[in-house]
């Protein structure tokens, strides 16, 4: 997410109109002339393709420490930027123009065929982005993914790609911001990142929802007719009489055991399990999502129409909710799949619920599996965008860390790894703090993808840390105390406390750590050492200021320099999981709420115990654990700062994502869907009529 600055905005109509004459890159505020010519893109596999592109270098960084109090809002930045033509940034990343799919002018669809034709191609250093337990402000860790990335092109002239989630509506217009990235340190256009993107989100509402209209509908018809009446409309007749199964449903008559491929050679009994589901509605953990941050929906009742009310009954009133569209299993599957057959098999092993007779209900039981793949089947292709220096970005797929897996794509980090080439960079953004994100990053994404991270980057602020240390309640909307603003080493020591924790964390996982100090302009130098100093002392193999946000990539070329150096020196072979996968399902939890969080325990209510036993029965207890928990504190209680001792999580609830592929424990109070604030950030986005242009977002 977009860090907040504090800045003097006065300033921001001269610097945007080059009143500051030599403070900034001028290419940065000016439509630069271009003088197409021919040139030769070599790919990772050692070919080449001959393409037009402009003699125009790729865009500088800003080089003057003023700019620290007089970079532009984020939308100036970006409305600022002529980005490069599609096809010419593919060009330069080595993706042929058959394996591209443009939507618009400024981003485009990556044919998955790339991972074939490279598989031959050894993958590049792989890299995660992670952080400390953020104030509500956000600390910048997608803009420091994003400096570093452009650092290790622009300055260090490496072949790079970054890899980041699609940034939700929820946030977008509530008070957090987007996730392009901020200041000289963005995906551009970044309205058009942070505003629907290609699409993906939209598919992944009417893929869950199309399910959730199953389910509900099933539960209906079983309630109003006899097994017979209920095969019949399953399987009709054709006009000549025959029936026949479709191919879902003969998945589930393999399930059933039953092995017949004529619906008129089935038995009664045969006829009644594969026709009636009998779905014990108090099991269903499927929920229905929007892409909004909208409380009024967390539990709502269906089924009150008058045209439900069949037999003098309401057999399909029930209680369910909305989660936001990324906390979706669908959204969970994107992200973990590996290919269009393995997102096939997942979405129609997705687990909806139980029947009465305990049996596990998927989403292939329901017949729903292919439609759901054929509506995500374009989404499954990551999306191409660019930095504020035209290097690439790869962007797909969206959960959040808190209430789900918090990780980009494994298809598209894929890709990547196989674009850059042996010497080259993938740097890929975990969400949230280091106890969430980077936690499921090692043991859930590295498990399914099978890639091994070079190093981990854990960003960190004066302004968070100083939080940690004891300072007031940080708010969104609300001025900063001015503990945050003027130097307080002591308090700032203090809280760096949260900041060893996370670095030990990473250091379990036998990964480099690199710390990145990412400074604001109220940041002193002494204060920056003291950062650096207790990392460093935490066991951290490097601690390093950067200051992207306000210089680019130029900014963070001594972050890519301590990458580069970790890369190089670290070894597959000294990775490694913090669990084993058969270890039972309550080890497994306790095991990450005490090694990563610090707790003394867990706390598993009835309900939990129950579905933990039910889990185990039907086979579900070798999956990975993602935990859902508040991202504000290593607890579960978000008031809780530093480092919290003495306390217990509370494991109110676990729900099984089966073809996602993780059990999902829900902590405490965890919502899973957001609510607005008083003052969102919708007051101040609108639409410039003359030009069409996006103002006011962030």
């Amino acid at each position: 997410m977009a860090e907040k600055r504090f800045i003097d905005l006065k300033t921001i109509g001269a610097v945007a109109i080059g009143a500051v004459a030599g403070i900034v890159c001028m290419s940065l505020f000016r439509t630069p002339k271009k003088y197409p010519t021919v040139t030769s893109i070599a790919f990772a596999d050692g070919s080449t393709q001959r393409v037009e592109t402009s003699t125009e270098p790729t865009v500088k960084c800003i080089t003057t420490k003023e700019m620290l109090e007089k970079v532009p809002s984020d939308i100036e930045v970006s409305q600022a930027i002529t980005p490069l033509p599609m096809q010419e940034v593919a060009a330069r990343a080595g993706i042929a123009p058959e394996e591209l799919f443009p939507y618009g002018a400024h981003k485009a669809k990556v044919s998955l065929e790339v991972k074939k034709r490279l598989a031959h191609v050894r993958n590049g250093h792989y890299v995660v982005v992670t952080g400390i337990n953020p104030t509500p402000l956000g600390e910048g860790k997608s803009t420091t993914t994003i400096g570093l990335t452009q650092a290790l092109g622009a300055a260090l002239n490496k072949k790079v790609f970054a890899c980041i989630r699609q940034p939700s509506q929820g946030p977008t217009f509530g008070t957090k911001g987007g996730a392009a990235g901020g200041g000289y340190a963005q995906v551009v256009p970044m309205e058009e990142f942070n505003l629907h993107l290609t699409g993906d989100i939209h598919a992944i509402v009417a893929a869950n929802n199309l399910l959730a209209a199953a389910i509900d509908t099933r539960i209906f018809h079983e309630s109003q007719q006899s097994d017979a009446a209920l095969f019949k409309r399953l399987c009709p007749p054709a006009k000549d009489g025959t029936r026949k199964f479709s191919p879902v449903m003969l998945k589930r008559l393999a399930k059933l055991g039953i092995a017949k491929t004529d619906p008129d050679e089935l038995t009664e009994a045969e006829v009644s399990a594969f026709a009636r589901l009998d779905i014990d509605v108090s099991t269903i953990t499927w929920n229905r999502v929007l892409d909004t941050c909208d409380r009024m929906l967390r539990r709502i009742k269906v089924g009150e129409g008058p045209n439900e009310q069949l037999k003098g009954v309401t057999p399909a009133t029930r209680e369910t909710g909305f989660d936001i569209a990324v906390a979706s299993e669908i959204m969970a599957v994107l992200a973990l799949t590996t290919s269009l057959g393995d997102m096939r098999e997942r979405l129609g092993n997705m687990v909806i619920g139980r029947s009465k007779a305990g049996a596990p209900v998927t989403a292939d039981d329901i017949g729903c599996g292919g439609a759901l793949a054929v509506l995500m089947r374009d989404a499954i292709q990551p999306t191409l965008m660019q930095t504020v220096e035209q290097t690439p970005v790869m962007v797909h797929a969206g959960p959040f860390a808190n209430i789900a897996h918090g990780q980009s794509s494994i298809l598209a980090d894929q890709l990547a790894l196989k674009l850059v080439g042996e010497d080259g960079f993938v740097i890929t953004e975990a969400g949230f703090g280091a106890d969430i994100g980077m936690e499921k990053f090692f043991n859930i994404k590295c498990r399914y993808s099978n890639l091994t991270p070079g190093c981990a980057v854990i960003v960190a602020t004066v302004r968070a840390l100083k939080m940690h240390g004891g300072g007031p309640e940080v708010k969104t909307g609300k001025p900063l105390d001015p503990i945050y603003t003027e130097e307080n080493v002591p308090v700032l020591r203090k809280g760096c406390a949260n900041l060893a924790h996370h670095v030990k964390n990473a250091k379990k996982f036998g990964v480099k750590v690199i710390v990145a100090v990412n400074r604001f302009h109220t940041d002193t130098m002494a204060e920056v050492e003291c950062v650096k100093e207790e990392a460093m002392k935490a066991g951290a193999d490097n601690a390093v200021m950067a200051e992207h946000w306000a210089k680019g990539g130029e900014g963070a070329a001594d972050l890519a320099r301590a990458v580069v150096g970790a890369c190089e020196s670290s070894s597959p072979d000294d990775f490694k999981y913090l669990y084993d996968l058969d270890t039972p399902i309550k080890a497994k939890i306790e095991t990450i709420c005490k090694e990563i969080y610090g707790a003394d325990g867990c706390d598993f209510s009835d309900k939990a115990n129950e579905q933990i036993d039910a889990y185990t029965a039907a086979g579900y207890d070798n999956l990975p654990i993602c935990m859902a928990k508040t991202q504000y504190s290593l607890s579960t209680d978000a008031k809780k700062k530093g480092v919290p001792t003495g306390f217990t999580i509370p494991i109110r609830e676990i729900r099984a994502s089966v073809g996602a592929g993780f059990l999902y424990p829900i902590c405490a109070d965890m919502m899973t869907v957001p609510g607005l604030a008083t003052r969102p950030g919708f007051f101040d986005v609108d639409i410039d009529t003359e030009t069409g242009r996006v103002i006011g977002l962030f």
